[in-house]
């Protein structure tokens, strides 16, 4: 890591560490996301919504200098950053602000997959929380869903958007 280029990171984590280390990251005033989205869960004698995080043992975190990058390796459950080869690997900020915009507007319409989905359709999406982005129309549990690859992290969103919103990736090229 010769020269440092301030910007979005991935923090690998021991799992169900998530919320403890967002936590001591704010201590030490280094910004953070951690998309959550609430599930349902069930005990013998209750039924309860939590926050889960959205993709487990992930942080996404803006570093603005080496100082931030080695002090977020000390937090107790960071296990590492993603890299690509032998440098960090890099989250874009488009990225980032179409996670919180999706995640605040259709927080129950998101389903998160980290299996292998065989490619369908690719479309462009004109409008809605990722806008700008190329995604595939799959079945999945029987239903037509629009499938969005994040392929650093290797997951899968997949939702459900109008018609409206999605355009041949064929028409965004000729123009």
């Amino acid at each position: 890591m010769d020269k440092f280029n301030p910007g979005w990171f991935v923090i690998y984590t021991k799992p169900r560490h998530e919320k403890k280390i967002v936590r001591q990251l704010e201590d030490i005033q280094i910004s953070h996301y951690l998309p959550v989205v609430k599930k349902l869960r069930t005990w013998s004698d209750r039924k309860k919504y939590i926050d889960s995080p959205l993709f487990p043992s992930y942080v996404f975190v803006r570093l603005e200098n080496m100082q931030n990058y080695f002090r977020s390796l000390e937090i107790d459950g960071v296990l590492h950053y993603l890299r690509t080869g032998k440098q960090i690997a890099t989250v874009s900020e488009n990225l980032i602000n179409n996670l919180k915009m999706a995640v605040s507007q259709a927080p129950n319409d998101i389903e998160v997959s980290s299996e292998y989905i065989c490619p369908g359709t690719i479309l462009y999406i004109r409008e809605g929380p990722f806008v700008g982005f190329c995604c595939e129309v799959i079945q999945h549990k029987g239903k037509q869903k629009i499938l969005v690859r994040i392929e650093l992290i290797q997951r899968n969103i997949l939702l459900d958007l109008p018609a409206e919103s999605l355009i041949p990736v064929a028409m965004v090229q000729n123009n």
